[in-house]
C-alpha cells in the first residue's frame, strides 16, 4: 500500500505583500516515488502565514477520496495551530487564550474543514536546509507568486 505525502510551503515578498503557495503530492512505496502531483497558487496582497495555510489547505482538498497522508510543513504555525493551538481557538469562540481574535481565522477553519475526512499525520521540517521534497514545495510556492509580484 503506497504513503501518501503532502510536502507544502507558503512564500511571501514582503509580509504583507505578493505571495504564493506550494503543495507536492507524493504517493511513494519505500522511497519509490509512484506518482507525484504539483499545486501553486498566490495572492496579490497577503501574508506569508497566509500561504502556509493556503498551501495546506490546498492539498488536503486536492485529495479524491478520505486518505491517510503525511503532511510535511516548515512551519511551525501551522503544525502547532493545528494540533494545539485550534483545540482551544475553537473552545473559546475563535479567540485566542488572551481572548483576541483568531488571526486568520478565515484559514484555520478551512484547514479545520479540509482535515475532517483524512487521518494526517502532521510533520515539521527545517526550511531552507536541503530537503530536497520541502525545496520543491517553496520552489513551487514562488512560482505560484510571480504573476503577482510587480514587474
Amino acid at each position: 500500500m503506497p504513503k501518501l505525502y503532502a510536502y507544502t510551503d507558503g512564500a511571501c515578498s514582503g509580509n504583507p505583500g505578493p505571495g504564493g503557495w506550494g503543495a507536492l503530492l507524493l504517493a511513494k512505496d519505500g522511497d519509490t516515488v509512484l506518482k507525484s502531483r504539483e499545486l501553486s497558487g498566490g495572492e496579490a496582497e497577503t501574508t506569508n502565514n497566509r500561504m502556509e495555510l493556503l498551501a495546506a489547505i490546498n492539498a488536503l482538498n486536492a485529495l479524491d477520496k478520505p486518505s491517510t497522508i503525511t503532511v510535511v510543513t516548515d512551519s511551525v504555525y501551522v503544525k502547532d495551530g493545528i494540533t494545539k493551538w485550534i483545540h482551544g481557538w475553537k473552545s473559546r469562540g475563535w479567540k485566542t487564550a488572551a481572548k483576541k481574535p483568531v488571526k486568520n481565522e478565515d484559514l484555520w477553519k478551512d484547514l479545520d474543514a479540509a482535515t475532517q475526512r483524512h487521518t494526517i499525520t502532521w510533520e515539521w521540517v527545517k526550511g531552507h536546509a536541503g530537503f530536497e521534497e520541502n525545496e520543491k514545495a517553496d520552489e513551487l510556492a514562488r512560482a505560484g507568486m510571480e504573476p503577482f509580484k510587480s514587474k
